[in-house]
């Protein structure tokens, strides 16, 4: 049976990090009730091979919730597509599990775009739906089906997902309930960028991050990345919306790759418009000092988040800055490296720019040898967190904070 496309293990060049300490400014009040993120996904890049698009897909996107509503609607993605995107039938449906293509029963809903079932998406754009009624719950799994009926192309995707998704390449089944026509698997997100619901939470802390929010190292389909499970923590009052790419860096691009545009060319478009954020979490930084070319110059790190601090706060959001997790240990470490990680990190707990810190570095260190993490909480590869470490993270947060 042949994969939708394979996921190369380059992404495992990522990496970031938050939990908790100081804070200053209580978040302003807002009234309850409107529109909020539950889910999201930043694009990556476009699916190499796709110049055509995939005509005649119907692609079942597994994504999961953290807070609960009574509508929901949709975001859709042609952010790296070079042409137009004409998406002739979208579904949303409560899944029956995580682990299946079959939807609950009663639960399929067909999502419309000004009224209609079709919509063509320019490219480098994004499409919202309208809303649909759908009693959505929190902690659950969602399916968000495409069907494609024409060319397009590139196809945009998010790369890394520790989920899996279905799809098939003979036509529109995209109000299918059972599933049964969607034989193929993918480990990957297709088209699909945000999942908001109309709910009585107060708005949702989205997390601005690379492969560590991403979920890097945790297990598939069990939802333990640390945003899932700090949500897991809020019990549904706040969204939590993952603005986690693999391999993101801060100040640069890296062509070729899935690895999503830097974070400041992403801001906006990945945080900033997303469902009515009051919080942003900031866990980037590593990458920039990792990868290949080497950010050992701190000061440029510090710029990025000044800016990152300016442009929220120009929307009214609160910033908390995430410390850079220990990497000894990891294949390119060295002193040098270390040194501008040690750097930033005292800018981030000490710099009073942030609204708060959280301190993951404190959280996930080895005490026996503080510049490696904990082997209980190791991945393996010495720079990504498992399943006990992202647990570490999420029980690292202050919830007052949020």
């Amino acid at each position: 049976m042949r994969r939708l496309l394979v996921f190369g293990a380059t992404v495992l060049t990522a990496a970031l990090v938050t939990s908790s300490t100081a804070t200053s400014t209580p978040p302003a009040s807002h009234a309850p009730g409107g529109w909020v993120g539950t889910w999201a996904a930043s694009p990556g890049a476009g699916v190499a091979g796709t110049e055509n698009g995939y005509p005649n897909f119907s692609i079942r996107n597994v994504v999961h919730t953290s807070v609960g509503g009574t509508k929901a609607r949709v975001r859709l993605s042609n952010t790296f597509g070079r042409a137009r995107l004409t998406l002739g039938h979208v579904t949303i449906a409560v899944a029956q599990s995580g682990t299946s293509p079959a939807a609950r029963p009663g639960t399929m809903r067909t999502v419309t775009f000004g009224g209609h079932r079709d919509v063509v998406v320019p490219a480098a754009a994004e499409v919202l739906s309208d809303p649909v009624d759908l009693v959505v719950p929190r902690d659950s799994d969602l399916l968000v089906t495409t069907y494609t009926p024409t060319p397009s192309g590139p196809v945009t995707y998010h790369a890394f997902t520790a989920q899996t998704s279905f799809f098939t390449r003979t036509g529109d089944f995209a109000d299918q309930e059972s599933g049964a026509a969607f034989t193929e698997r993918t480990g990957v997100w297709h088209y699909v960028s945000g999942v908001d619901v109309l709910s009585t939470a107060p708005g949702s802390v989205a997390i601005l991050g690379d492969s560590i929010t991403d979920g890097v190292g945790s297990a598939t389909g069990a939802n333990n990345r640390w945003p899932d499970l700090l949500s897991d923590r809020l019990r549904g009052r706040l969204g939590v919306l993952n603005a986690g790419i693999s391999g993101n860096r801060l100040l640069l691009d890296v062509p070729g790759s899935a690895f999503g545009r830097n974070a400041l060319s992403r801001l906006a478009d990945d945080v900033l418009s997303q469902g009515d954020v009051r919080t942003l979490i900031v866990l980037e930084g590593i990458n920039d000092i990792q990868q290949d070319p080497h950010q050992t110059d701190p000061a440029m790190i510090i710029s990025a988040y000044r800016q990152v601090i300016a442009q929220a706060k120009a929307r009214g959001i609160r910033v908390i800055g995430g410390t850079l997790v220990p990497f000894k240990g990891w294949r390119v470490w060295d002193e040098t490296l270390e040194a501008t990680r040690q750097a930033v990190n005292d800018f981030i707990r000490h710099g009073h720019e942030f609204d708060a810190v959280i301190d993951f570095d404190r959280a996930l260190r080895d005490p026996a040898d503080p510049l490696r993490m904990l082997p209980a909480y190791d991945s393996g590869d010495h720079l990504h967190p498992n399943d006990a470490g992202y647990r570490a993270m999420a029980d690292a947060v202050d919830l007052s904070l949020l």
